[in-house]
């Protein structure tokens, strides 16, 4: 089975060269793009200010993130948690520049772009001109947004997986995978055979209102010799 990691990236802002940082990672793992339970999930100290701008979508102030590890105290954890895998991520290229830039800054190796699986291009590949944002496929593929108040890591992960899900097949393609890895539980269903028969017999007064009712009607077929 052909294992993946599926992750998003939240951050002070929209630009690594001018000094915004990474300050949350989630990541899930796939198996045959359907998601195993493992996560992997941080919130990470900026060093900097976070402008309201970027609070307004994500929902984390500075307060929010003080004290929290630096991204050098779980860029090893991340790493290990990620593998080789590939790394699916919705506009991709967006995360893996603050990732990279994070990582140098460690004294770390940028990720290998040969493992980038941007959804957001596999998206405008299959529906080319239409809205293709996260929440733009998720109504698109009736998924629920409810609890998507806010730009949270995790959940966006969540929401593009079912998503990715889709985009790589659909919902019954999930079905089968999720069988061949044991995922579903089997059912079975057994007729009972034991059980009477229990007729519906009409009662006197039904019989009188249907030949009533059959009265009315041309030539009706059930009179029919």
């Amino acid at each position: 089975m052909a294992r993946s990691i599926l992750f998003d990236t939240e951050t002070t802002g929209l630009d690594p060269a001018t000094g915004d940082r990474v300050i949350e990672i989630a990541a899930i793992e796939l198996m045959s793009d359907l998601p195993t339970g493992r996560t992997f999930h941080v919130l990470i100290d900026p060093e900097r200010d976070v402008p309201e701008e970027a609070s307004r979508v994500h929902g984390f102030t500075r307060a929010d993130l003080a004290g929290k590890p630096l991204f050098a105290d779980v860029a090893a954890d991340f790493l290990s948690f990620i593998g080789d895998a590939p790394l699916i991520a919705h506009n991709a290229r967006f995360d893996f520049g603050f990732l990279d830039t994070e990582l140098k800054r460690a004294a770390l190796p940028a990720l290998d772009r040969k493992r980038m699986v941007d959804t957001l291009e596999i998206a405008k590949e299959r529906f080319p001109g239409l809205p293709n944002s996260l929440d733009a496929l998720c109504r698109r593929f009736s998924i629920d947004l409810s609890e998507r108040t806010t730009h949270n890591a995790l959940l966006d992960c969540r929401l593009l997986a079912q998503v990715y899900l889709e985009l790589m097949g659909g919902r019954q393609r999930g079905l089968e995978l999720a069988a061949e890895q044991g995922a579903l539980a089997a059912v079975s269903y057994t007729l009972d055979r034991t059980r009477t028969p229990r007729p519906v017999v009409p009662t006197q007064a039904e019989l009188a209102a249907h030949a009533a009712f059959l009265q009315r009607l041309k030539e009706p077929i059930w009179l029919a010799e």
